[in-house]
């Protein structure tokens, strides 16, 4: 099956792009960044150097998936998700070689934002507008609006300071 790439997008010759992908308008994949077969990215998105997207992860519009971050099968992100560096998604809770798992989902809500070196946990949503601070580890939701970190990840703040400086 052939890709949907939109005219207006980039893509950087030292990307790998499967066929039968679908990237949206005005969208930026950098290279070194791998996007396999069937993976479904949104208009505005800017996937950075190094990336990793699995084939059956949706990206929504306006996210920004920064350098080096993996998202495995089973990833659904909202509209203008922020992922830092060197971040990671897992979808399998107890992996073995010998055998597969059934992916779990990750959702990632609308507006949520992902910390660097962050480690999400399959089976998890980040709620709308949450936080998630450098380096913490995912393992159960994180609430809408919420600051999170640590490892695990637990709720440090209950409403998200951000959010008043954003006006929202």
């Amino acid at each position: 099956m052939a890709s949907k790439i939109d005219p207006t997008a980039f893509i950087h010759p030292l990307a790998d792009v499967e066929d039968n992908v679908t990237i949206g308008k005005r969208t930026k994949v950098w290279r070194w960044s791998h996007i396999m077969s069937g993976a479904v990215i949104g208009d505005d998105c800017v996937i950075s150097q190094g990336c990793f997207v699995a084939g059956t992860v949706v990206i929504g519009n306006g996210c920004h998936i920064q350098n080096n971050v993996n998202l495995y099968d089973g990833c659904v992100l909202g509209n203008f998700v922020f992922i830092g560096p060197n971040s990671t998604t897992t979808n399998v809770k107890f992996p073995r070689s010998h055998r597969k798992g059934k992916f779990e989902k990750t959702i990632f809500k609308d507006n949520s934002s992902v910390g660097a070196g962050v480690v999400i946990v399959c089976g998890t949503t980040l709620g709308e507008f949450c936080m998630i601070g450098a380096s913490s580890c995912v393992t159960k939701d994180v609430p809408p609006g919420v600051t999170s970190f640590g490892v695990p990840a637990t709720v440090k703040k209950n409403k998200n300071h951000h959010l008043e400086k954003l006006n929202i």
